[in-house]
């Protein structure tokens, strides 16, 4: 039997993604988002959400510059990663409190975190505002990956990425489970 739950947040796995952007002044801030997801392969495009209802110094950032990086925390950086969302960078610099260092990134404006293995740089396609949150649309330009996660064909290996994950109904992060097939084979079954 199907028990009717109150609606709210919710998407199953849902990564832990921080999302960076410098400020007028060329300082670094960043943000813990819980809402991140692909939305296109052409071009490629990703979409974060960032509570417009409350003081966001990292979307202030983004909508001035119109580009930002996303970074894609290892488990190890669970403290971090959790600080980075739940400190203003009105109130602090946190990539300093942290102790996390960063360096430009190549293509567009904006912080590169030097902890995380995976960082994808975007330029802003569109912006919405969907309620609480303003919805930011951006064309990946670039991705840079640390060497340790990458495979001989320029693939990153998700198991050595470690990724954290994050879930909106209990407020838990977690790590992510075992591969338990390759896509587009399993279901060929049925065809």
């Amino acid at each position: 039997m199907k028990i009717n739950l109150k609606p709210r947040t919710m998407m199953y796995p849902a990564p832990a993604v921080v999302a960076s952007a410098y400020d007028e002044d060329g300082n670094p801030d960043c943000c813990t988002l819980a809402f991140a997801t692909m939305c296109s392969h052409h071009p490629p495009a990703v979409m974060i959400a960032i509570n417009s209802t409350l003081k966001r110094k990292t979307l202030a950032d983004i909508l001035k510059s119109n580009e930002f990086c996303i970074g894609f925390p290892s488990c190890e950086h669970m403290d971090e990663t959790d600080y980075f969302g739940i400190e203003s960078g009105y109130n602090q610099n946190k990539l300093e409190k942290a102790n996390f260092s960063y360096r430009d990134a190549e293509i567009v404006n904006a912080p590169i975190i030097e902890e995380f293995k995976v960082s994808v740089e975007c330029k802003v396609m569109h912006i919405a505002e969907v309620g609480s949150h303003t919805q930011v649309t951006g064309e990946i330009v670039n991705i840079q990956a640390d060497e340790s996660v990458v495979d001989d064909n320029g693939k990153i290996i998700f198991e050595k990425l470690d990724p954290l994950a994050y879930d909106d109904v209990t407020y838990s992060y977690f790590r992510m489970g075992d591969k338990i097939s390759d896509a587009f084979k399993p279901g060929r079954k049925f065809m």
